[in-house]
């Protein structure tokens, strides 16, 4: 009896942690990641607009602020279908990120902006990219969907790197 329980407990454990299972709140846990990503961005966003010492650094905030927004709004569609409770705003990291920014100004803010932007939008890329191959849930295909305008934003936070200024 004693081993027929440790099976049964075992193939309730295997069945919970089926792939499937897993994709399923490692695509949650995305998601929510996702979401705070994108109200950090669309603070930090607004942050570059006000600080900003160049028009380059001001014109990346305006489309983060923006791109990040709309994002953001379809990744809290897509938690809510996936039955993830969105969280309402930025992470631990997120916001010790945004302090330390805030602090800044001239062009030190804009040169540690634009690292940062251009370490972030990295890191988001490669966490997207391997949603996007993890399945076709909604995680998979908000990450898919939200891709190209990563990059873009990389590549414009690269642009500002290379032309001090900008």
């Amino acid at each position: 009896m004693r081993t027929l329980a440790g099976f049964v407990s075992a193939v309730s454990l295997a069945t919970l942690l089926s792939p499937l299972a897993l994709a399923g709140m490692q695509g949650s846990t995305f998601m929510r990641k996702a979401i705070e990503g994108n109200l950090a961005e669309i603070k930090v966003g607004q942050l570059a607009q006000q600080k900003g010492a160049s028009e380059g650094v001001r014109r990346l905030g305006a489309v983060l602020e923006r791109d990040h927004s709309k994002a953001n709004q379809q990744a809290i569609a897509a938690a809510s279908a996936a039955g993830v409770t969105p969280p309402t705003e930025p992470g631990e990291k997120e916001r010790a990120e945004y302090q330390r920014l805030a602090a800044l100004s001239g062009a030190r803010f804009d040169r540690a902006f634009v690292k940062d932007m251009i370490k972030d939008h990295e890191k988001d890329i490669a966490e997207y990219r391997r949603e996007a191959k993890a399945g076709g849930d909604e995680a998979a295909t908000y990450a898919k969907a939200s891709l190209p305008t990563l990059e873009k934003h990389l590549r414009l936070a690269e642009s500002l790197e290379r032309r001090p200024g900008g």
